[in-house]
């Protein structure tokens, strides 16, 4: 079998990376960055810290910030104007997938120009684009070492996933201390989607050996390490476990794609502005458990790296295992479901035939050890509301 590989040329990664930026990017040949943020992150004073360290580094560096939650084709123009004005020859997305997914975005269309939507899946894009720099400051997209970027079409509301080697950062700076402020909200639910994509990535019907080793790797990292960062924030060793795995993670799906768990979180998050992570967290046991008796000695192994079942069970009994796991963690973690967040009922069950063909669209559902019809997919949408 004959397999490539992607992964990010430069990973600076450890607590202080921050601090190496200016030399990254000007390893790249830049002079004139654009920083991709968000209004969060430009008001505390982090985008400033960026700007100053890359000042103090001889570049002429420029914040954005004008990322929104989940980007819309709509939202990308005011940036596609901002790397113009400034000139940028590279972009740094600062955040977390919201901004890297825009910073990626706006790499390509500043350069190539049209519409996102002519580039959704299964187009894979490899064309001209700026470098991008992608800096985390949550530990669970993973968007600092994909191929991927996810923008929400504004007129019809669906997430479009773009991939392509053009997509790929050309360096990403994964230090932990940006993580220590994130709230137990957003660390549950982005270390949940850290997980997911690890997960995915060992299952699908494109791993290989490369994606199977970071998966795990990664798993026995977050199997170790997430509990404690949910339940004590302050726990520096765990965080910074946290931040590494869901790196690895992220390379695992860049390079096996991701499954049915994502595929059916897509249309979650642009119909119902469901964030992705706690998106992925509320589908994650049901999908899990409808796909078992299929491929489950992969499961097994994943259920093993977490920690959750030894080498005494069957690979059947692992496989459950994780499932039970898997519940244990959204109760844990008070996952909310789709009623308890807030989305109407009539809406959703309007919305659920909608919603299985937009996640059929995307092709994910094919890499999954069971491949589910489109009444499958309506019927895990409908068990899952309440």
């Amino acid at each position: 079998m004959t397999y490539s590989v992607s992964v990010p040329p430069r990973l600076v990664i450890g607590g202080g990376s921050l601090d190496s930026i200016g030399e990254v990017v000007s390893g790249l040949g830049a002079s004139r960055p654009l920083v991709v943020t968000d209004g969060f992150l430009a008001g505390n004073g982090v985008a400033d810290r960026v700007k100053d360290i890359l000042a103090s580094a001889g570049l002429a560096a420029e914040v954005f910030s004008g990322t929104v939650p989940d980007p819309t084709s709509v939202s990308l123009d005011a940036g596609v104007a901002a790397v113009k004005d400034h000139d940028a020859d590279a972009v740094i997305g600062l955040g977390g997938g919201s901004p890297i997914d825009t910073a990626k975005a706006l790499a390509v269309l500043s350069v190539r120009g049209g519409s996102m939507h002519d580039l959704k899946a299964p187009v894979k894009y490899d064309g001209p684009a700026l470098p991008v720099i992608a800096v985390p400051t949550t530990a669970g997209t993973g968007s600092e070492a994909t191929q991927v970027t996810v923008i929400t079409d504004t007129e019809t509301d669906e997430k479009m996933m773009c991939a392509g080697p053009s997509y790929l950062p050309k360096a990403a700076v994964v230090d932990h201390e940006l993580t220590h402020s994130m709230p137990r909200r957003l660390t549950a639910d982005t270390g949940i989607d850290a997980m997911t994509h690890a997960v995915e990535a060992y299952v699908s019907k494109q791993r290989q050996g490369f994606s199977d080793a970071m998966a795990l790797q990664a798993l026995a990292t977050i199997g170790t390490s997430l509990r404690r960062c949910v339940e004590n924030g302050t726990d520096v060793e765990a965080r910074a476990a946290m931040m590494e795995a869901a790196t690895f993670a992220g390379i695992a799906f860049s390079n096996s794609s991701v499954a049915l768990v994502h595929a059916m979180s897509r249309p979650i998050g642009g119909h119902f502005h469901v964030a992705h992570g706690m998106a992925n967290a509320m589908l994650f046991p049901a999908v899990t458990e409808f796909s078992l008796g299929m491929d489950d000695d992969r499961y097994a192994a994943c259920a093993r790296a977490l920690g959750v079942a030894g080498a005494s069970e069957t690979d059947a009994d692992a496989a459950r295992l994780l499932v039970d796991f898997l519940k244990q963690v959204s109760a844990d973690f008070d996952v909310p479901t789709p009623e308890s967040f807030g989305i109407d009922r009539d809406e959703w069950f309007a919305k659920i035939p909608l919603m299985a063909q937009q996640a059929i669209a995307s092709g994910s559902p094919a890499n999954n050890p069971r491949v589910p019809s489109a009444e499958e997919i309506e019927a895990i949408y409908a068990k899952i509301y309440s």
